[in-house]
């Protein structure tokens, strides 16, 4: 691999488009080649904000411009959940590696299609979960992996937001726009705890799915959600909704025989409640407040994408790790079968 790597962004209707196009251009090993947004409207209307991220950014004209361009080797996929499936499609046939932003899509033999391909390939695909760099959240995953926390038997991720009933800067992120997944604000953000959740315990056993409207307009959208992990020893419950009043009480809590591990607020990450029923690992016996960098989000990950398409590390989750996630997303959200 050349010491620095030409890559674009396909899309800008995600939720995260700005912020990964910005980490992507502030990378010191990385040349931008541009950004390719199929729907006009929206590229005005981004230049017209006047941002600087969109003013000075090098707008591509067509898909070709990134695509049949040898010299790109990597792509983001920022489109809107419902169009970036086929967008990753069409980086990975270019033979494009990919830097996918969450969820991977609602077919999911489509995206296992797509990964076979990439694997087939040599390609790498890295789905843009944005906890997987996070201070609270590596730890928890260390201790609850290496059985400093005993046997773990019960994983909670409480994960709410809130949405406006319609989004006029961008219509697909409002209640109205994600009344089109089915699943809901599950669909939309749930991929990020079952990330760490599935990394922890592995592929669950059933998953059982509970959704509800509980105050949108958009009566098809599923605002209150709850879903259940089964595991032969365990049981993990990821719970999310749209409405809940800012600022948000996210948190993250796990459960072992030996000790348990609680995170609230999640972002900014700030301290983490750790509780031992022995003194181990530098930590005392009781209660334990441990204060947490606050990282910025998606600089850690993307690093990490960069280094192992350089060949300088492994990649941090595997594609088989990537699949489980998204296969995990859909029995959650009752688009595959529990």
């Amino acid at each position: 691999m050349p010491e620095m790597l030409k890559m674009a962004q396909y899309g800008t209707k995600h939720g995260h488009a700005q912020g990964v196009f910005e980490v992507m251009s502030a990378h010191p090993e990385v040349e931008m080649a541009g950004v390719y947004e199929p729907d006009h409207a929206r590229r005005r209307q981004l230049i017209a904000t006047g941002d600087p991220t969109w003013t000075g950014a090098n707008w591509l004209n067509d898909p070709s411009e990134l695509l049949d361009d040898p010299s790109v080797v990597a792509v983001s996929s920022e489109g809107a959940n419902r169009e970036s499936l086929g967008h990753t499609e069409q980086i990975i046939a270019a033979g494009k590696h990919a830097f996918y932003d969450k969820p991977a899509g609602d077919d999911y033999q489509r995206f296992e299609r797509l990964v076979e391909d990439a694997r087939s390939k040599g390609l790498r695909i890295q789905m843009g979960y944005m906890f997987r760099n996070h201070d609270g959240f590596e730890r928890i995953a260390n201790w609850a992996r290496s059985g400093f926390l005993g046997h773990v038997f019960q994983v909670r991720a409480h994960m709410s937001t809130w949405l406006p009933e319609s989004n006029p800067a961008n219509p697909v992120l409002g209640r109205e726009g994600l009344a089109h997944h089915r699943g809901g604000i599950l669909y939309d953000l749930g991929g990020h705890v079952l990330d760490q959740v599935v990394w922890i315990l592995g592929r669950p056993n059933r998953v059982t799915p509970f959704m509800q409207n509980a105050a949108s307009e958009a009566r098809d959208f599923m605002d209150n959600t709850l879903a259940v992990l089964e595991y032969p020893r365990a049981i993990a419950t990821v719970d999310i909704a749209a409405m809940e009043a800012r600022p948000m009480a996210r948190r993250f809590e796990v459960y072992g025989t030996e000790g348990s591990a609680i995170m609230e607020p999640m972002e900014p990450a700030d301290t983490l409640r750790l509780t031992l029923s022995e003194a181990k690992g530098g930590y005392p016996a009781g209660v334990s407040e441990i204060k947490l960098e606050a990282r910025p989000r998606y600089v850690a990950s993307f690093a990490a994408f960069v280094r192992s398409l350089k060949g300088e590390s492994e990649p941090e989750r595997s594609l088989d790790h990537e699949l489980l996630v998204q296969e995990t997303l859909m029995r959650a959200t009752g688009g595959l079968a529990g």
